[in-house]
């Protein structure tokens, strides 16, 4: 198989807190492919990571054959021209209008002419079935629509790889439907390679090719999504199955209720 992204003994970390630790991955070309855990787990983390905005402590994340390299800007600006990133919530110019919104990419990225880009911008807007909407501004439209115009942005220039950080976030179901297969329908008329980081369980096995799941700051299982269906890994029943008892606790660490209240020394 062709992979748009590799990811090979990455380890990142704030400070003294390591974030991922010795984490390989493989994204391959025309697949969708999500990244699942709970939260802080590190999952927004790699994509920041693969978009060039963090610097590993080690390891290595390669582009289409191409390393990162994130002190090269040139480099990281050729490499960054072939994503597309849909951000949670979608992060409209509240300002631009949607064709605006759109055209953006296009206007910073590319010397097309206004034409051009004005047939590009209704071509992307009618994709996600909002063509009709181009002159509207964020505030005239509904949440599912907002995130379905950042979606035509994220896709302006054709990208080869396409990030996605919690796209089903504050949606309804309905949305949540429209948004799960407009992801999967463009992935495959583009041939991308589409990394989507999610907790939707549900609608993302529905559409995803192979899913990571970090827990950790490791991988805690890999597969399909019928593979992980099956598997009898505690993380990952607890994960897929909502759980509330598992290796994820509820309770934080904390003195016990005797210590706290009944003046139980420690």
């Amino acid at each position: 198989m062709e992979y748009t992204v590799k990811i090979d003994d990455l380890t990142f970390g704030y400070g003294g807190q390591t974030i991922l630790q010795n984490v390989s991955m493989r994204f391959g070309a025309g697949k969708v492919v999500a990244i699942m855990g709970g939260s802080g787990m590190g999952k927004t983390t790699l994509l920041k990571l693969i978009g060039g905005l963090l610097t590993p402590q080690s390891g290595e994340i390669t582009i289409a054959g191409e390393k990162m390299c994130t002190g090269d800007q040139k480099s990281l600006y050729r490499l960054r021209r072939r994503m597309g990133m849909l951000f949670q919530f979608g992060a409209l110019f509240t300002d631009l209008s949607v064709f605006e919104n759109v055209a953006f990419p296009m206007r910073e990225q590319t010397n097309l002419d206004e034409e051009t880009i004005r047939d590009l911008v209704l071509m992307k807007l009618n994709a996600v079935g909002l063509r009709g909407a181009a002159p509207l501004m964020p505030s005239e439209i509904s949440g599912g629509m907002a995130r379905r115009v950042a979606l035509a942005r994220a896709i302006a220039l054709d990208p080869a790889v396409i990030m996605y950080d919690e796209p089903f976030a504050g949606l309804d179901p309905i949305s949540m439907g429209v948004t799960a297969n407009l992801i999967r329908r463009l992935n495959d008329a583009l041939q991308a390679t589409s990394i989507i980081v999610t907790h939707d369980v549900a609608e993302t096995f529905e559409i995803a090719d192979y899913v990571y799941m970090i827990n950790a700051g490791r991988i805690a299982a890999e597969g399909t999504p019928e593979v992980l269906r099956h598997t009898e890994e505690p993380f990952v029943k607890q994960f897929i199955n909502a759980l509330p008892d598992g290796p994820v606790r509820f309770h934080y660490p904390a003195p016990t209720i005797g210590q706290d209240f009944g003046g139980e020394k420690a």
